[in-house]
Order: C-alpha cells, then structure tokens, then sequence
C-alpha cells in the first residue's frame, strides 16, 4: 500500500511538472492532475490539500536536484573565477528542463506564505554555495556580491524564459561575462 502510495505521489508530481512546464500556473489544476494520472478527482486530494501543497511539494523534490547539479558544477570547476562561471552557466543551461520550468511558473504565481518561503529558502541556498568563493576573490561582503550575482542569474533566466530576441548562448555569455567582471570588482 505505501508503495502504490509513492508511485501516485510521484506521478501527480511528474504530471504538475508537465502541465506547468507547458501551460504555466493556470494549467496546474486538480482536474488535470486527475486527468493525467488516471485518478478520480477527489483521489488527487487525499494526496494534495491544494495547489499550493503540489508547488511545495515540488520544490522539495526538485530543488535539492536542481542545487546539487549546481554544486557538482562548481566542484568540478579549478579555481575561484572558473567557479563563478560554473555557477552561472550551470544555472542557465538547466533553464530548459522541466524542472525547471515548473519551477519558474510557479515562482509568479499566487502562493501562500509557506510555499513562497520553501522557494526563498531553495535560492539561499544556492547563493550560499557561491558566499565563500566569493570570498576567495576578496569581496569584502561575499553575501551581498552572491545575492547580487544571483540577481544577475535570475535576470539572465528571465530573458531566456520570456524567449527574448536574443538566443539564449548570447544571454548566457552576457550574463557570465557580466558576472566575473562584476565579481573582480
């Protein structure tokens, strides 16, 4: 019974993945969720009190991934800079998964308390993988230089998500040329 239990779970949280990557908040509905995993309506709330829970619920499972691709990026990188590089690039480049996107959708939409704080949350802590390489390079404030430079990462995934005029390689060298030039200070 627990077993089929977590395979339902998992497969409303694939379907949210689907429809938010597709049709954005609005698409995220409990009949639709119903309707991608074969459930009865009412099944889908005996597993999600609402959409704000799914939206949580997703975050706690996408974010950690998410984070710790990040992190392999930057481990795998030689030396401070090469690390800030990392740290943009690898952000970007997940731009177009799913994940991702789900992600993205659900960050402008109506939330409540909890699950915008369970995204505030998941974004501190990638700025706090950056903090101490930034360090490194001799900012006197690492935190403030990491917040900004995520600043520049969420700018940069903006441009890319609203499929702006520019091709999203030409958005990411400007979003990384941007940041190691503003992180030598």
């Amino acid at each position: 019974m627990a077993e089929h239990r977590s395979m339902q779970r998992a497969a409303l949280l694939d379907a949210a993945r689907s429809l938010l990557s597709e049709g954005g908040t609005e698409a995220l509905t409990f009949p639709a969720l119903a309707e991608r995993t074969g459930l009865a309506r009412s099944s889908v709330y005996e597993y999600f009190r609402s959409r704000a829970a799914v939206v949580e619920e997703l975050c706690a499972v996408d974010f950690p991934v998410w984070a710790a691709e990040v992190g392999a990026a930057l481990a795998a990188a030689d030396g401070p800079e090469a690390k800030v590089e990392a740290y943009v690039r690898r952000q970007l480049a997940l731009v177009g998964d799913r994940r991702h996107r789900a992600v993205v959708a659900i960050s402008a939409s109506e939330l409540d308390a909890g699950a915008r704080e369970k995204i505030r949350a998941a974004h501190g802590g990638l700025v706090a993988m950056i903090v101490e390489v930034l360090g490194e390079i001799g900012h006197d404030e690492p935190r403030l230089a990491a917040m900004l430079l995520q600043g520049v990462v969420d700018a940069a995934v903006r441009r890319i998500e609203l499929g702006a005029a520019e091709d999203p390689a030409t958005i990411t060298e400007a979003a990384v040329a941007m940041a190691l030039r503003g992180v030598r200070g």
